[in-house]
């Protein structure tokens, strides 16, 4: 693999923020707080290990149900752009005769997965999108998939305006959040969480895009990104964390400022008293990045390896999982009637909870099924699997299928 220039980012390798702006830092810090938990030092959880077995039969059982034949395909954001069981993508590769160009065509795909993936941040529980021409009303992430891939679509990510199926620098600085509300139809009748938020997150993407030419190139453009990792393969060959590295280095400045380290903001990292620093990472949408640009690459005729290197998610559906089944238990009730801020104590350490957990579950789910973790890696774990069955137990208990906490999300973590 030919390593990333040291300025990749503006983050060298030997910057002080580089170690965290990795998958296995996550999931090392993510387990220094378990092991807090596990000592009975935290004041808001309790881990409970024998609650895992019936949370992995269940996930398995889910499985089963989704995919009879256990052929999972990665979780990601293109399963979203397939609600209904329409071919969207498709649609549009013969709107944009894209049919016989394989390398252009998955430069436009990842071109349109970006944006998308830094809008899904929870809409909140009363947003609902109708696609036009279609009378099935879509909501959560499967409403923000769809509706981005209007946004798209539309040509308002794209500075030519002969040429709709990009998203170019050019375009992103233009946008404005009254623009963004129109074709994600909100309104005073159909209200979203953090509008304001996406649009900016949609921005500075512009800014850090020109900011990034040897990634994004000239004029700055997100499908660029497929040339930097072609020129990076070696035998058409990629390792995750390479491709995560890169997205967490390159797009680093796209998140709100939170935390710095010497100057680089770490993104979606928390403070928690369990590490001798206090910092807990994350990158939950730059590792969901990662997961959306598998297919892609592999269109484009690149490997990528690796994958279980790559955590768990943690958001509300894998989170709520593990809360409903009491694997992760509050010690204080009230806990459940609390509208948490992202950065609360106890959302954060419920977060590197599931991130284990998640492992964890893994490992029993495939024993469940008698697969391997070649042939079952956490990438299909989590689609077939907890995400669908943190969904599936929510709507079990509760009507809509409200996720067990509450959260005030700012349109950018969850």
């Amino acid at each position: 693999m030919k390593p990333a220039p040291e300025w990749l980012g503006g983050v060298p390798d030997h910057h002080p923020a580089a170690p965290l702006l990795t998958a296995r830092a996550v999931r090392s810090r993510c387990g220094q707080v378990l092991d807090y938990v596990q000592r009975d030092m935290s004041p808001y959880f309790r881990w409970r290990a024998d609650q895992l077995p019936v949370t992995a039969e269940y996930v398995a059982q889910t499985i089963r149900l989704n995919y009879p034949s256990l052929d999972v395909p990665y979780h990601s954001r293109w399963r979203h752009f397939e609600i209904g069981g329409v071919d969207r993508w498709g649609k549009l590769v013969v709107a944009a005769g894209l049919e016989e160009d394989p390398i252009e065509r998955s430069r436009v795909a990842i071109d349109l997965v970006i944006p998308s993936v830094l809008l899904d941040a929870g809409a909140g529980p009363h947003w609902r999108y109708k696609e036009h021409g279609r009378s099935q009303v879509l909501t959560r992430s499967e409403g923000l998939a769809v509706a981005s891939l209007g946004l798209f679509a539309s040509g308002a990510l794209s500075g030519d305006p002969r040429w709709h199926y990009r998203c170019d620098a050019q375009a992103l600085d233009r946008l404005i959040p009254e623009h963004v509300a129109l074709l994600f139809q909100v309104g005073p009748s159909n209200p979203m969480v953090g509008v304001e938020g996406r649009t900016n997150l949609l921005k500075r993407l512009g800014t850090v895009m020109s900011a990034n030419p040897e990634v994004f190139g000239k004029p700055a453009r997100a499908g660029h990104l497929l040339d930097y990792f072609l020129a990076h393969a070696v035998g058409g060959v990629l390792e995750a964390e390479f491709v995560l590295v890169t997205l967490l280095r390159a797009l680093g400045p796209v998140w709100p400022g939170r935390i710095h380290v010497s100057g680089v903001s770490l993104g979606d990292c928390w403070g928690h008293p369990a590490l001798e620093d206090g910092l807990v990472p994350f990158h939950k949408l730059t590792q969901w990045l990662t997961y959306s640009l598998l297919e892609p690459l592999e269109w484009a005729g690149l490997k990528v390896t690796g994958l279980d290197c790559l955590t768990g998610l943690p958001e509300y559906r894998n989170g709520g999982l593990l809360l409903d089944f009491g694997v992760i238990e509050p010690k204080d009730a009230r806990f459940w009637e609390h509208t948490w801020t992202v950065d609360a104590a106890p959302v954060v350490e419920w977060r590197a909870l599931t991130v284990i957990g998640l492992d964890r579950l893994a490992g029993a789910v495939r024993e469940s099924l008698g697969v391997s973790a070649e042939a079952f890696p956490l990438a299909r774990v989590l689609e077939g699997g907890t995400w669908a069955a943190g969904r599936r137990i929510a709507a079990q208990r509760r009507p809509g299928g409200e996720p067990p906490v509450r959260i005030a999300s700012d349109g950018t973590v969850f």
